[in-house]
C-alpha cells in the first residue's frame, strides 16, 4: 500500500533548498518517491505507511530547518507578511540610498542632509534591516551550514554580514574623528535586504496570479443545495449531500455536486471546467457535473458522486499534482544548483584575493566590496524558478481549456512526440449512429418515419432510439406498435397503424419473401461508405431504408489537418470493419489505417512504433483504448469515454473534442519553449554578470537589485503564457 501526501513547507529560498528536502527524504525508509516544489512551496511525498508515517517526514523536514506541516498556508498571509517587511526596510533604506547621490559627480544637483552622511546614523538604519529583516536568511544560513550544504541564503548572510560588519568596525573606530568622506557599505546591506523582499512580494503576487484557474473552480462551488425531503424541498448545506440524495436545480444557480437527470430540460454551461464554448443541452438520463452553471430550465438531478469524489475535486487534484511534480529537464537545474553555491563562495574568495593583492594594493574595503558584489549576484533563484514556474502557469492554462496533464513530465514528453494514433469510435466520431438519409418507394417521407419509428418505439437497441429521437425531431407524433416481436440477429417485426412493419437486414426482408433487387446496388453503396442500412418493409412490400452512420466529430478534420502541418505521422486503429474504417479515415484525412485490430493487437502497434524510434501518442475513449493508451509514450484520453481509458491516460481532454489533442501538443511545446527561455536567461545572466561584477562592474547595491530582477525576469516570462491566444 503506498500513500501520497501533500505537505506544506516554509522557510525555502532557493532551489538547493528544494533539493536538501528531497535528498534527505528520500533516505528515509518506505519513502518512494519526493518531488519538493519551490514555487507552491509543496512537497508531495509517496511512502508506505507500514515503514513510515507524517509525522516523521514532518520531524526529518523540520531538522533541516524547515517549518512543515499537513494544512496548506494561504499564499495571502505570505504576501502580506512580506508586503509589511518590504516597507518597513524600504522606510530605513530611502535616506541611504539618498545619500549615495553625494558619492556621484552626475547627482550633485541633489542636495543630501549632512545627517544622512554621518556613518553612526547609517549604522541606526541599518541595524534593524541586519538584524530584523534579515533574521530568516540567518536562520536558514545557519539550518542549511549545520546540514552541511549551502543555499541562497548562505551567499546572502556571507556579503551582507561582511560588509556591515566591516561598516561597523570602521565607523566605530573613527568615532570623534571627521567620518564625512569615509568609506561605508551600510547601502548595501539595506538595499540587498530590501530588494529581495521585493523580488519575493512580486514572485508571491505571481504565484498568486498562477493558481486563479484552480481557485476559481474551487470558488464556483455552491454552499447550498435544494434536496428533497420527503414531499418537501429543504436548502442543505453542500457538504451534507450524501450519494443518492435528489436535489433541485433552478435557472440561474450552479449544479452542488455530479449527478444524473431524472427530470427536466436546461441549458449548462460547463465552460470553465471542459473548455466547451456553448452551453450543453440536458434532460433525463444525461450527467451534470458539480459547480457548472444552469442557464436555463428546471433539473431533478440524483447526487452520484459527493465530496472528494466529485469530478471538480478530481480535477482540481489532477493539476495540483502536476504543478508539484518535475519536468525531467528540471534535473539539468537541480544538478548544477547542488554545486553552484560552494563554487561562487570559491570565486568570491578568489576575487577578494585578486582585488586586494593585485589590482587595489591592499584596499580592504575596495576588495571586499568586489567579493561581496560576486556573493550577491550569483543567487540560484532563477535557475530554481526556471522549470515549476512554467508548469504552474501552464498547468492552470489547460485545465482552463479542459485539458489536464497528470503530471508535469508529461508537458515535457508530449512536445517530442511525433507519431499520433487515434481510435475512431468516440473518438475521431461521435460514438452514437445518427439518421443520415432515407429512402422511400410509394410512401411520403413522414408517413414512412412515422410507421417505422412507431415500430422500434418498444425495442430496446440503441438504433431503435436513434430512428425514435429523429422522428420526434421532425416534429413527428410517435403511434404506438399493437404487437411487437424481436427477431434476433436479423431486425425487427411490429404492428402499427394496422400496417405490418419490417426493419431490419436483406437477409430478414428476403426470409419474408421481399424483393428488395430494386434498392440493392444502393445498399451495397452505402455499406462501402461504412454506413450502416435498415431496410424496411410495410404489408410484406419493399418500402424503403433508413440510413445511419456514426459521423465525424466536427472539429476531427481540422485537428487531424493540424496536426499534418506540425510534422506529426497520423494513424487510425479500430475494432470496426474495413469498409467503415476506411470511411472515416478518408473524411477525416488520416492515410494510414488498421482495421479489425483487437485491444491487445492496439498495444502491440504501438509497441511496433516505439521500436521503429517513433515517440507515440496513443488518443482513445474506450474501455479497449486503455491498454494501447498504458502502452504509448503519452495516453491522451478523451474525458467523455470510459473511466479506465482515463484512468490509463496521461493526459485527458474533458471537453472530449479532437482539437483538445491539437491544443495539448501546443500548450507542451510552449512550456518547453517557454523553460528553455528561462534556463537560457539564468544561465546567461549568471554568465555575463558574475565575470562583470568581479571586475568591478557592479557594486553589491546594484548586484542585489540585478539579482532580484533576475528571478522576476523568469516569473514573468512565465506568465505570459497566460495570456497566448490558442488558434481555434
Amino acid at each position: 500500500m503506498t500513500i501520497n501526501q501533500t505537505y506544506q513547507v516554509t522557510g525555502m529560498t532557493c532551489a538547493a533548498c528544494a533539493n536538501r528536502i528531497e535528498k534527505r527524504l528520500r533516505k528515509v525508509q518506505g519513502v518512494q518517491e519526493v518531488h519538493v516544489n519551490l514555487t507552491t512551496n509543496k512537497a508531495r511525498v509517496a511512502f508506505d505507511p507500514a515503514q513510515t508515517n507524517d509525522q516523521e517526514i514532518l520531524t526529518k523536514i523540520e531538522q533541516l530547518g524547515f517549518s512543515a506541516s499537513l494544512k496548506q498556508a494561504e499564499l495571502q498571509e505570505e504576501k502580506k507578511l512580506l508586503l509589511r517587511r518590504f516597507i518597513f526596510s524600504a522606510i530605513l533604506t530611502i535616506p541611504l540610498l539618498w545619500a549615495m547621490a553625494a558619492h556621484f559627480s552626475v547627482l550633485s544637483f541633489i542636495w543630501v542632509p549632512s545627517l544622512f552622511l554621518l556613518p553612526l546614523f547609517q549604522f541606526a538604519l541599518t541595524l534593524p534591516i541586519q538584524l530584523f529583516i534579515g533574521q530568516s536568511f540567518y536562520i536558514g544560513a545557519w539550518n542549511a551550514l549545520k546540514n552541511r550544504s549551502a543555499n541562497m541564503d548562505v551567499l546572502v548572510v556571507l556579503s551582507t554580514s561582511t560588509a556591515f560588519l566591516y561598516s561597523h568596525y570602521l565607523t566605530f573606530t573613527t568615532i570623534g574623528q571627521e567620518s564625512h568622506g569615509l568609506t561605508v557599505y551600510y547601502e548595501s546591506c539595506a538595499v540587498i535586504f530590501t530588494f529581495l523582499l521585493l523580488g519575493k512580494y512580486l514572485e508571491a503576487m505571481a504565484k498568486d496570479r498562477t493558481k486563479n484557474a484552480i481557485g476559481q473552480l474551487h470558488q464556483l462551488q455552491p454552499t447550498m443545495a435544494h434536496v428533497l425531503r420527503g414531499d418537501e424541498v429543504r436548502a442543505v448545506p453542500v457538504a451534507e449531500l450524501a450519494t443518492g440524495d435528489i436535489f433541485i436545480v433552478k435557472p440561474g444557480e450552479r449544479i452542488p455536486t455530479d449527478g444524473i437527470v431524472l427530470e427536466g430540460h436546461a441549458s449548462v454551461d460547463q465552460s470553465m471546467f471542459t473548455g466547451e464554448s456553448l452551453p450543453v443541452e440536458k434532460w433525463g438520463g444525461h450527467s451534470v457535473i458539480g459547480a457548472t452553471l444552469n442557464q436555463s430550465g428546471w433539473l431533478k438531478v440524483k447526487a452520484t458522486q459527493v465530496g472528494e469524489d466529485t469530478a471538480l475535486t478530481q480535477v482540481i487534484r489532477t493539476v495540483e499534482e502536476a504543478q508539484l511534480s518535475k519536468a525531467p529537464i528540471q534535473r539539468v537545474a537541480d544538478e548544477i544548483t547542488d554545486v553552484f553555491v560552494p563554487i561562487i563562495i570559491a570565486i568570491a574568495v578568489i576575487t577578494f584575493v585578486a582585488w586586494y593583492y593585485v589590482f587595489t594594493a591592499q584596499d580592504l574595503g575596495g576588495a571586499l566590496e568586489k567579493a561581496i558584489a560576486v556573493l550577491i549576484i550569483a543567487c540560484p533563484c532563477a535557475l530554481g524558478l526556471a522549470t515549476p514556474m512554467s508548469i504552474l502557469v501552464v498547468s492552470g492554462r489547460a485545465a482552463q481549456m479542459g485539458i489536464l496533464f497528470k503530471q508535469g513530465k508529461f508537458l515535457e514528453v508530449l512536445q517530442k512526440v511525433d507519431t499520433v494514433v487515434f481510435d475512431k469510435t468516440g473518438t475521431l466520431t461521435r460514438g452514437a449512429h445518427q439518421v443520415v438519409g432515407i429512402n422511400t418507394r410509394g410512401w411520403s417521407e413522414a408517413a414512412f418515419l412515422r410507421l417505422v419509428a412507431g415500430a422500434e418505439l418498444t425495442s430496446e437497441h440503441p438504433l431503435a432510439a436513434t430512428i425514435v429521437a429523429h422522428a420526434k425531431k421532425q416534429g413527428l407524433s410517435i403511434p404506438a406498435a399493437t404487437s411487437f416481436a424481436s427477431l434476433p440477429g436479423y431486425g425487427i417485426e411490429a404492428t402499427v397503424e394496422g400496417h405490418t412493419v419490417v426493419v431490419g437486414s436483406s437477409k430478414l426482408l428476403t426470409r419474408k419473401n421481399m424483393d428488395i433487387a430494386p434498392l440493392q446496388s444502393q445498399v451495397e453503396l452505402h455499406g462501402a461508405e461504412g454506413k450502416m442500412v435498415l431496410l424496411v418493409g410495410i404489408d410484406g412490400r419493399l418500402a424503403g431504408y433508413v440510413v445511419l452512420s456514426d459521423q465525424l466529430k466536427r472539429d476531427a478534420k481540422k485537428a487531424v489537418a493540424q496536426l499534418r502541418k506540425m510534422g506529426k505521422e497520423i494513424i487510425m486503429i479500430t475494432g470496426d470493419n474495413p469498409h467503415t474504417a476506411a470511411s472515416v479515415a478518408r473524411q477525416a484525412g488520416i492515410g494510414q489505417v488498421y482495421a479489425g485490430v483487437l485491444p491487445a493487437q492496439k498495444a502491440e502497434l504501438i509497441w511496433e512504433l516505439q521500436a521503429k524510434g517513433k515517440k507515440v501518442a496513443m488518443v482513445g475513449d474506450g474501455i479497449n483504448d486503455a491498454p494501447a493508451l498504458s502502452a504509448a509514450s503519452v495516453g491522451i484520453a478523451l474525458g467523455t469515454g470510459a473511466d479506465i481509458s482515463k484512468d490509463s491516460a496521461d493526459v485527458i481532454i474533458m471537453h472530449g473534442e479532437v482539437r483538445g489533442v491539437v491544443h495539448a501538443i501546443r500548450l507542451s511545446q510552449m512550456a518547453m519553449k517557454n523553460i528553455r527561455q528561462n534556463l537560457f536567461w539564468a544561465f546567461f545572466y549568471n554568465a555575463i554578470a558574475i565575470p562583470a561584477t568581479m571586475l568591478g562592474f557592479l557594486a553589491p547595491w546594484l548586484a542585489g537589485i540585478a539579482m532580484a530582477f533576475s528571478s522576476l525576469s523568469v516569473v514573468l516570462n512565465s506568465l505570459r503564457m497566460r495570456n497566448r491566444r490558442m488558434e481555434k
